[in-house]
């Protein structure tokens, strides 16, 4: 029995560790047209249909908030104490916390389009910059040495038909953002050396609401996400 619970930690300590960070499409946001809604279950969400399509040899750990930004706190929504929303003020203690990770995984930027940020399409690039700096900054959390992960940024795919219209007006503005995100994500990553996937290539944004994912949707991604950490990770 201690050689069979020892091959098993050996086992898992071969792994490949992945961390994703990302906000209510990560998390798993069911779409409604108004009203409060539900998780999809563990396997539709993209984290979970990328942790199958990877396979043995590697684990993937979930790091959703709905409503996550990249760098900004968001006031209106103040039931979420300590760091809140603001996902430069988490990740360093969500990466301390998960060590260690050949990998971080961040899909972030939707929330940024909200009309009371203000933000144009390079300023949300930036955010997400500040992020693929704080992974490289984190090195080995608390008394440990680990090196630190590799970064895949992931561009969210542009807006769909935002509704109903207090929703719309909300994201005023922020489709024509959405679509110019791309090339500025690509451009940080690439000076931030990090790896690039713009997942609007695998997808649509085709939740009845224009902002979440069908389950279909997640399907894609998961499976596009996988190819592309397969050849981070070989």
């Amino acid at each position: 029995m201690l050689f069979a619970g020892t091959a098993a930690q050996a086992a898992d300590a071969s792994a490949k560790r992945i961390m994703i960070f990302g906000d209510s499409n990560t998390w798993g946001y069911i779409p409604v047209e108004s009203g409060t809604t539900t998780r999809y279950p563990e396997d539709v969400r993209w984290p979970g249909v990328l942790r199958a399509a990877l396979g043995s040899g590697y684990e993937v750990v979930d790091e959703g908030l709905s409503a996550r930004t990249t760098d900004l706190p968001d006031l209106t929504l103040p039931h979420i104490s300590g760091a809140g929303l603001d996902g430069s003020a988490y990740l360093p203690a969500a990466i301390a916390t998960h060590l260690p990770l050949d990998l971080v995984v961040i899909m972030l930027g939707t929330n940024d389009l909200k009309k009371m940020f203000d933000r144009s399409p390079l300023r949300i690039a930036l955010g997400v910059g500040k992020l693929v700096d704080i992974v490289a900054q984190v090195k080995g959390g608390v008394g440990t040495s680990y090196a630190p992960p590799k970064v895949l940024v992931l561009c969210p795919p542009p807006l769909g038909t935002v509704a109903p219209p207090e929703r719309a007006e909300r994201f005023a503005g922020g489709l024509e953002k959405s679509k110019a995100l791309p090339a500025y994500y690509e451009a940080i990553a690439k000076a931030a050396n990090a790896e690039f996937l713009d997942v609007g290539k695998l997808t649509a944004t085709d939740g009845v609401d224009g902002i979440h994912l069908s389950a279909a949707a997640h399907k894609a991604i998961g499976t596009g996400v996988a190819d592309k950490v397969k050849a981070i990770l070989k």
